[in-house]
């Protein structure tokens, strides 16, 4: 085996080190504006550390502001897009990972151009739907929507990820009697964990930021999601404050970092495994 350079180990360690500073700087700015006690970035003395620190923002956001309104929304909307995502997308993509049926490819060609379709253009088409079935401006109708998108999402990710579970096992526990119920439950299930925990963040990820339905599809601060509501929250020339808008932009990162690392040890091994077979 060939040494490894240190020279060159070191490089490259300082080299993302500094590529991971540049993609923090908007981030680490509006954590700085946000404590900054001067509320303004046009101000002449403003500077990237705030001379005085001030939480008086943050304390904007959850007084002045309805951001716990919007959080519960997007959580609950969240909440039910993750389940129905999930019990339709792994019992699909185990069907489609298992067994062999007529039509098996182009119907996976078919899902996977439906998903890459961009959904701001079928924008009117699913209004007009869902208009017809009395759902704009209910939180039903949204779920619908997230749930027919991220349904093919998980399928694709999670069938690659069956594709690589050997076949010897499940038939070695069907000789000791498992019923092919028990086979998914007791085995497939569990080996799969990694895989169906990224497609539920992934999942999640995308209610939490999703922004065009959301701002389309429901009227009324009350019934705001975050990523609508932190948008009517953008200051203007005469209204508004974007020291309060950064504080509102971390806050409501903060649980999804929260899960992100919590989570990370399940990260690698779910959205690579998925890619040893197609």
């Amino acid at each position: 085996m060939k040494k490894k350079n240190p020279l060159k180990i070191f490089t490259i360690n300082i080299f993302f080190i500094i590529a991971c500073f540049f993609a923090l700087l908007p981030i680490l700015y509006a954590f700085s504006l946000s404590l900054n006690a001067n509320s303004s970035i046009l101000s002449s003395d403003f500077s990237f550390i705030p001379k005085v620190l001030s939480l008086k923002n943050y304390k904007a956001v959850f007084v002045e502001k309805p951001v716990i309104m919007w959080f519960l929304n997007t959580f609950s909307l969240a909440f039910f897009t993750v389940i129905l995502s999930l019990s339709v997308s792994i019992p699909a993509a185990y069907m489609f990972s298992e067994f062999s049926f007529k039509g098996k490819k182009p119907i996976i060609r078919i899902l996977i151009l439906l998903y890459s379709f961009p959904s701001i253009l079928s924008m009117f088409a699913i209004y007009k739907l869902l208009s017809n079935l009395n759902l704009i401006n209910t939180r039903i109708g949204l779920v619908i929507v997230y749930t027919g998108t991220m349904a093919i999402f998980g399928l694709i990710n999670m069938k690659g990820y069956f594709d690589t579970i050997p076949n010897e096992i499940e038939d070695a526990a069907r000789l000791d009697g498992a019923s092919d119920f028990m086979v998914v439950r007791k085995i497939i299930i569990p080996l799969a964990r990694p895989s169906i925990i990224v497609t539920g963040i992934q999942v999640l990820i995308y209610v939490w930021n999703e922004y065009i339905f959301a701002i389309n599809f429901m009227t009324g601060s009350d019934k705001f999601t975050l990523a609508s509501g932190l948008y009517t929250m953008q200051a203007t020339e005469k209204s508004g404050s974007w020291a309060v808008f950064s504080a509102a932009s971390i806050v409501i990162s903060i649980p999804i970092l929260t899960i992100f690392f919590l989570s990370q040890k399940y990260m690698i091994s779910g959205l690579t495994s998925g890619g040893v077979k197609g």
